[in-house]
């Protein structure tokens, strides 16, 4: 059977929307996406092989590999930053990206590391549109640490740009206090600071 130019226009049709559906059902849920990366991430923190300070560089290493995966740091860095993330050169946002990566590295996995059997519950989700919000619950010997994950999709996946720790923002909070060493030594004065900060959590157990 011969197809006229409407057949063709048809068939072609069902084809891009088929090939849509497809891609629409694959992206998995916010939990269905942080789930694993996080359970890693535990088995990472509680592995006796990787425990103490003598084993602190390896473990993190380890730690932070696991969370690039599923953290958007990028955007974590430009909210944090606001206004001036869109008057900095890309060099400088690359260089503050990482600065800050490291910062949050410590403030969020140096206080996951705290919890020797961790034990992390997932309780929900809430989706609007392209963000999210997956609660989820750690418990460690009776002591149990809420922490809500803040997620954007992106493309087939979704990730991590915020992290919400026992009613704290990770990103508000950092946010409020560059605001006012923005205020006060501009850039170059953040960026200063963030080394110093680093540094000072490098030097731990050394």
């Amino acid at each position: 059977m011969r197809m006229t130019g409407k057949h063709l226009f048809v068939v072609g049709l069902f084809f891009i929307v088929s090939s849509y559906l497809s891609v629409a059902v694959a992206v998995p849920s916010p939990t269905e996406s942080l789930k694993p990366l996080l359970n890693e991430m535990m088995t990472i923190i509680t592995d006796p092989s990787l425990a103490g300070e003598e084993h602190k560089k390896e473990r993190r290493a380890k730690i932070m590999a696991v969370a690039n995966q599923g953290f958007n740091w990028t955007e974590m860095s430009k909210r944090v930053l606001g206004k001036p993330w869109h008057e900095i050169n890309q060099k400088q946002r690359d260089n503050f990206e990482q600065l800050f990566t490291k910062l949050l590295e410590n403030a969020y996995v140096g206080k996951l590391e705290g919890y020797s059997s961790q034990v992390i519950t997932f309780n929900d989700e809430r989706v609007k549109e392209e963000k999210a919000v997956v609660s989820t619950t750690i418990e460690d010997n009776g002591v149990i640490l809420p922490v809500h994950y803040i997620m954007i999709q992106q493309n087939t996946t979704w990730k991590v740009y915020d992290i919400n720790i026992e009613g704290v923002s990770l990103v508000q909070n950092y946010r409020e206090q560059f605001r006012s060493i923005l205020r006060k030594d501009n850039f170059d004065g953040l960026v200063k600071m963030l080394e110093e900060k680093n540094a000072t959590f490098d030097g731990e157990g050394s």
